[in-house]
């Protein structure tokens, strides 16, 4: 993680100028308390930013628990700041307004923000969502009509530093759906193959008919750490493609899968990820499967939504691809059935269903964080998509 120094004297000019006018109009109504209160979470603020910046966050050597201390170092910054923003933010407008009222205002805001940040990053990551999906095909073989896949993404393992209680969740959980298959769209771990051993033996255990099937994420392909050489990285990757396959999971580095029922069967194919960042486009549908537009029902595995429209809809015929990727930036509001996200700016496809034609594209949110450690209102997903066939 690189630090910019610039932004972060900016900031750190800005939070204290708020902190001494935050200060002083607290000992001005007499709250002597809150003054000091405020003024030691000042001082906690600047010791966190200072703890952060000396830190090499982006070294191979620093362990997974330490790095994770790291970004709740760097959250705790953020939930002490944004509470205190916001709610100077509504002061100002309610003295503007000449309000009595804009001194209650801002503590409520400041202390409900507070509040809502903290949930999002206790209580949030540990809760599951199932959601359930139907999906239908004209061309869906016969054979297949009510196939059941789940759909897992994102796990970023080292989120949980060893706290197997979320995971073994996420897994019984999806052991349970008593699903046809399993597929799994990248991004195990964030950081290094390190993260995933200590969920070995669970992730061993999922099981499906018709088998455990994955592909790599961005963050699989350790491009997170600075490496000593290009060979320790190149191992570290192999052992993580080594991992998922001594777990029985048959990883899909640019290859398919034929699956069968009867004389009936559909094609699984497993892209390498397709992203929309320099450097990212590794994937290749026609080194995967040379017949792209052939007359078998085709799903495809890609970590990248990105890829739907820039690569696949044009280069195939591929009636449903699963992705993942977007995590729906770990932020998502909610109210009946519309939902959205500050991800909807940079992916018009970011999370949930989405068709063209006859064609589909599903986005799971994922289960893991990567960056700040909280999820507000995106609940980790486990998605089971059923396949019907069009009557």
């Amino acid at each position: 993680m690189k630090i910019h120094w610039l932004g972060l004297i900016i900031m750190a000019v800005l939070c204290i100028a708020m902190d001494i006018y935050i200060c002083r109009r607290l000992s001005r109504n007499g709250y002597r308390m809150a003054m000091w209160l405020n003024a030691l979470l000042a001082v906690l603020s600047a010791a966190l930013v200072i703890a952060i910046g000396v830190m090499p966050m982006s070294s191979a050597t620093m362990s997974n628990g330490t790095f994770v201390a790291c970004q709740y170092m760097l959250y705790t910054f953020f939930a002490i700041l944004a509470p205190k923003a916001l709610g100077m933010l509504v002061y100002g407008i309610g003295r503007w307004l000449k309000r009595r009222w804009a001194a209650i205002a801002a503590f409520i805001v400041a202390a409900l923000v507070f509040g809502v940040m903290w949930w999002g990053a206790i209580v949030t990551p540990g809760s599951l969502e199932v959601r359930e999906v139907e999906l239908e095909f004209a061309n869906l073989p016969d054979a297949f009509d009510g196939y059941r896949i789940v759909q897992w993404s994102d796990a970023h393992l080292g989120t949980y530093n060893g706290r197997r209680t979320i995971v073994e969740k996420q897994v019984n959980t999806i052991n349970a759906l008593n699903a046809d298959m399993i597929c799994f769209t990248g991004d195990l771990v964030s950081r290094e193959t390190n993260e995933a051993l200590p969920y070995r033996d669970l992730l061993a255990t999922l099981h499906a008919r018709d088998g455990v099937y994955s592909v790599l994420g961005n963050h699989d392909y350790d491009n997170y750490v600075i490496w000593d050489d290009e060979q320790a990285k190149l191992a570290d990757r192999k052992a993580l493609c080594d991992l998922q396959q001594a777990a029985g999971w048959r990883l899909l580095n640019d290859d398919y899968a034929l699956i069968k029922r009867g004389d009936d069967q559909i094609v699984l194919i497993g892209t390498e990820n397709y992203g929309d960042r320099p450097g990212e486009k590794r994937g290749s549908l026609v080194k995967a499967y040379s017949g792209l537009q052939d007359s078998n029902f085709k799903i495809q595995l890609q970590h990248n939504p990105y890829a739907w429209r820039a690569n696949t809809l044009t280069n195939s015929n591929i009636d449903l691809m699963l992705a993942g990727h977007t995590h729906a930036w770990q932020f998502m509001i909610k109210l009946g059935g519309w939902r959205w996200s500050p991800a909807s700016i940079r992916y018009p496809e970011w999370g949930g269903a989405y068709s063209e034609g006859d064609r589909w594209l599903y986005v799971n949110i994922g289960t893991g964080m990567v960056g700040p450690p909280m999820r507000i209102g995106a609940t980790p997903e486990i998605t089971v998509i059923t396949l019907k066939k069009k009557k």
